[in-house]
């Protein structure tokens, strides 16, 4: 909040942040994760933000997932307040590409970089294949 030059009050930070809290659901397969997607925003509950569709669309690196942001109801000892919310739903297959690309992107002093993102992709776009040739042996088997 500081970086962004915003005030350090709990009204702010719910009205600038959108992800002060986050939840990340890991599926088997891709139509599960529309499901449950659909599942939570048809709660009374919840109200949806924003929708981030990086399956469908996913980013350049080959990063994909479905970020739900949502507004929940938190409830305090003496009060309640909405809280933005950030669900990630995944697959197995992309959830095992995201955490590996974190090790290797993050945790790690590259100086190589262009190289490695090329890799990455390409891996991403393997798992990718893989993901989608699991969902249609759900869908013919299950």
């Amino acid at each position: 909040m500081e970086r962004r030059g915003v005030p350090l009050t709990v009204s702010s930070m719910v009205k600038n942040i959108m992800d002060i809290a986050g939840i990340r659901v890991v599926c088997p397969f891709i139509s599960d994760v529309y499901y449950i997607a659909d599942f939570l925003l048809r709660q009374e509950d919840i109200e949806k933000i924003q929708i981030k569709d990086y399956i469908k669309n996913p980013k350049e690196n080959g990063y994909r997932s479905l970020h739900l942001i949502v507004m929940v109801t938190v409830y305090f000892s003496d009060h309640k307040c909405d809280v933005p919310v950030e669900i990630q739903l995944r697959t197995i297959a992309m959830e095992f590409w995201a955490a590996l690309e974190h090790q290797l992107r993050y945790k790690k002093n590259r100086n190589r970089m262009e190289g490695l993102q090329k890799q990455l992709k390409q891996c991403a776009e393997l798992i990718t294949a893989a993901d989608c040739k699991m969902q249609q042996l759900a869908d013919q088997w299950l």
